[in-house]
């Protein structure tokens, strides 16, 4: 038997308000930000910091701040990453 519209709509509103709750408040509204997917202002943030301390420590030769730098240099690019993997381990997989 198939579901309704409705019921297909509700699901998809409860599925959006658990995975992005300021999408589907904006989406309410009226007034619709970016999905959570393409907000990068975060990543661009801590990328900028990241290469910040690697020329830092390249300038004045430091190990402790070229690795700080590369540390977050990689965090922040892999914040650029849309769909970041799901939940934890096989057990979590299962269960879904």
């Amino acid at each position: 038997m198939p579901q309704s519209d409705d019921k297909r709509l509700v699901d998809l509103t409860a599925r959006i308000e658990q995975d992005d709750p300021r999408f589907a408040r904006s989406m309410s509204s009226g007034r619709p930000t970016r999905p959570r997917e393409y907000r990068r202002a975060r990543a661009w943030w801590v990328l900028g910091a990241g290469l910040v301390l690697l020329t830092t420590g390249l300038i004045v030769p430091d190990g402790l701040l070229i690795a700080t730098g590369l540390v977050l240099s990689g965090i922040g690019v892999q914040l650029f990453d849309p769909y970041p993997p799901q939940g934890g381990g096989p057990e979590r997989q299962s269960a879904r």
